[in-house]
């Protein structure tokens, strides 16, 4: 299933898309955690099945991103090998993990803003795992893969110079405001199937700047979740970033960072398009 909300910023109707892709009332107050853990997806599936859901009209409206505030976003960083390359690091004992402010999410086609004083405001294309059970100190990877509700398009924008040059942690970097746009979907774990087997691309300006594939990550989708659940509790609605392939602006020749006037595009098989045009603060 593909679930979504539609409408302005702070009034967005929770959707469902049918096989025939029309979108349906899911009868939901909201797609978030709470959603989630008391068996959303499932209600919905059922009302899905039995026809139960009435077809509403949204076109020209604004997509937003697909759950609701999460709680928390966490981030692995240097996932691929060659992005750990092209910014100069080794690849990782264990898994980068960082934080990014809940309030940079925003839809996957809404602007996303160069934070006054940057200079260096980079891409990176990542596959979003969105957590549907609460999680701690899970033991396998089967318990891992369960607790997944779904996936989206992540696009974990970042400051290069407030992240690694201005002393302290990468977060700087990573919470300026719109700097995780998600979605146009949450694609339910059972439509994915292999979250390890997903490629996905991002371009700027026309111009395709990465070029990768989930299977090269260094730690799998079922690892960082398992990983995750021994340092904190996650919560049905919470996003895990997973890393992002070479082809940021910061490993490029000539560094070519974001301008406002700059477009991005980005996609993932299975997982639909982001596209975003960028502003300035």
């Amino acid at each position: 299933m593909k679930l979504l909300r539609v409408g302005p910023v702070g009034q967005e109707r929770p959707v469902v898309m049918d096989g025939a892709g029309n979108l349906r009332d899911i009868g939901e107050p909201e797609i978030d955690g709470a959603f989630l853990a008391s068996g959303g997806v499932a209600r919905v599936r059922d009302a899905l099945e039995r026809d139960a859901l009435p077809v509403v009209d949204v076109e020209g409206q604004r997509i937003g991103a697909p759950i609701a505030r999460p709680g928390k976003i966490v981030c692995i960083g240097l996932n691929y090998s060659d992005h750990a390359a092209e910014s100069g690091q080794d690849v990782p004992a264990e898994p980068v993990v960082f934080m990014k402010a809940a309030n940079t999410m925003v839809g996957p086609d809404d602007e996303v803003l160069v934070p006054r004083g940057s200079v260096k405001t980079d891409w990176e294309v990542e596959l979003a795992i969105v957590i549907g059970k609460r999680a701690r100190y899970l033991e396998s990877r089967e318990e891992a893969l369960g607790v997944i509700a779904g996936y989206a398009i992540s696009n974990d924008v970042s400051e290069r110079e407030f992240q690694l040059e201005r002393g302290g942690q990468w977060d700087k970097g990573k919470s300026c405001e719109t700097f995780n746009p998600i979605g146009p979907w949450l694609v339910t774990a059972d439509e994915v199937g292999d979250p390890q087997n997903l490629p996905l691309r991002l371009w700027v300006n026309g111009e395709l700047r990465q070029d990768g594939d989930t299977k090269n990550m260094i730690f799998d989708v079922a690892e960082v979740v398992r990983y995750l659940s021994q340092f904190m509790v996650l919560e049905p609605g919470d996003v895990i970033n997973t890393g992002t392939p070479a082809g940021v602006a910061m490993g490029m020749p000539g560094q070519p960072y974001l301008r406002a006037g700059d477009m991005m595009e980005l996609e993932i098989e299975g997982l639909g398009r982001q596209r975003q045009t960028v502003g300035q603060a």
